[in-house]
């Protein structure tokens, strides 16, 4: 159930999808500079969305959010009570 504020989100969603389109479109052509500009700009995205899960992770946690993040200010919206508790107990541990 947790994972799927993540999976649903539209940016993993088409990351993926984006992903796939290259990847068979890559059959049928062979390599150019157009083609590594695609990959690179599919690379980009695809680190972009893993931040962007990062932070939210952080942000349903309690934890801030670095200001060039595009949920800070916010972070409420994401913010959990359960997950906010997890982090208090993985930190008690320590």
């Amino acid at each position: 159930m947790a994972l799927r504020k993540y999976l649903s989100g539209t940016g993993l969603i088409g990351t993926i999808t984006s992903g796939y389109a290259l990847l068979r479109g890559a059959n049928a052509q062979k390599f150019t500079w157009r083609t590594a500009l695609g990959w690179l700009s599919w690379a980009v995205t695809l680190a972009v969305t893993i931040g962007t899960i990062m932070d939210i992770r952080k942000a349903s946690r309690g934890l801030k959010v670095s200001e060039d993040s595009p949920i800070h200010g916010k972070e409420e919206k994401y913010f959990s009570l359960k997950d906010a508790n997890k982090e208090l107990d993985k930190r008690r541990r320590r």
